[in-house]
């Protein structure tokens, strides 16, 4: 790898984050001592666990030396007490200083909260000390937005994060085409929207699992771009890691794309994840760190 990209993936792997749920916090634990203090864990907001469970990994998170971004789902959040009193516990129990805000996947909302932009507007975040606000990026499209919507939702919220004294902060879902990544980076910077982006990256998992987890997901998983992520789609046994999309992305990046970063979806365990990280150091940039 030239040097100057060799720098690039090193700066690159060494700024990644990881999605991990609440349930999956003892394998967090069993691992914490091979990832840096400090590393973003970002925690899903999943209906399968209560707000109780999300506050315990966010307690865990920081106990462990790194830093939780908890998930705020609007439509599922029932009242402004309800946001109010989790993010008076997270930011008191967990030292929270970073969210992420999702607008939830329910068709009407449980409380008064119908997107991710209506949170923002309660000024509750700053008054809690919320420092970093993230919100989502949808390089492969949107189920019911078009892409001047997207464009346009997506500067508005920047601007009311920064208005607010916060830093906004891009996160994409995983993707398997690096390329239609970078077109959407290009976009993105072109719009004058200069703040850090974390590009969703499928930790190595079975083929069957990636594609499961494809299809909950709505990401594009055709035959065409699982070539380009480097599964055929007639092998549907054995393993996927991202070495082609990452080596890809990092190849089409430049200082132009400004700063951008791995989110790790751990999707076959968090243990394989980081072993992967370890190796794709190792071999573009001879570093085991």
């Amino acid at each position: 790898m030239p040097a100057g990209t060799s720098s690039r993936a090193d700066a690159f792997i060494n700024a990644f984050s990881l999605e991990v749920s609440a349930k999956a916090m003892p394998a967090l634990r069993a691992e914490a001592a091979r990832i840096p203090r400090g590393t973003v864990i970002s925690i899903p907001w999943l209906a399968s666990e209560d707000d109780d469970a999300r506050l315990a990994a966010a307690r865990t998170v920081r106990e462990l030396g790194l830093e939780p971004m908890p998930h705020l789902s609007a439509r599922r959040i029932g009242s402004h007490a309800a946001l109010e009193r989790f993010l008076e516990r997270a930011t008191s129990e967990a030292g929270v200083t970073r969210c992420l805000l999702v607008a939830g996947d329910l068709a009407t909302p449980a409380g008064p909260f119908a997107d991710s932009a209506s949170i923002i507007q309660t000024g509750l975040l700053e008054h809690f000390g919320i420092k970093v606000v993230g919100i989502g990026g949808h390089p492969e499209g949107h189920p019911v937005m078009s892409a001047d919507d997207r464009w346009q939702v997506l500067g508005r919220k920047c601007q009311a994060i920064e208005a607010r004294g916060m830093a906004p902060l891009v996160v994409t879902q995983f993707a398997f085409d690096a390329d239609t990544v970078l077109a959407w980076l290009d976009a993105l910077r072109v719009r004058g929207i200069t703040v850090p982006v974390l590009v969703g990256v499928p930790g190595p998992a079975s083929i069957t699992r990636l594609l499961r987890y494809a299809t909950m997901c709505g990401v594009g998983a055709s035959a065409s771009m699982l070539a380009r992520y480097g599964i055929s789609i007639g092998r549907l046994l054995g393993t996927a890691g991202p070495e082609v999309f990452v080596d890809r992305l990092v190849k089409g990046l430049t200082d132009a794309h400004g700063p951008v970063s791995p989110h790790f979806f751990p999707f076959g365990g968090i243990a394989p994840s980081l072993e992967w990280i370890a190796q794709y150091r190792q071999r573009v940039c001879g570093s085991g760190r």
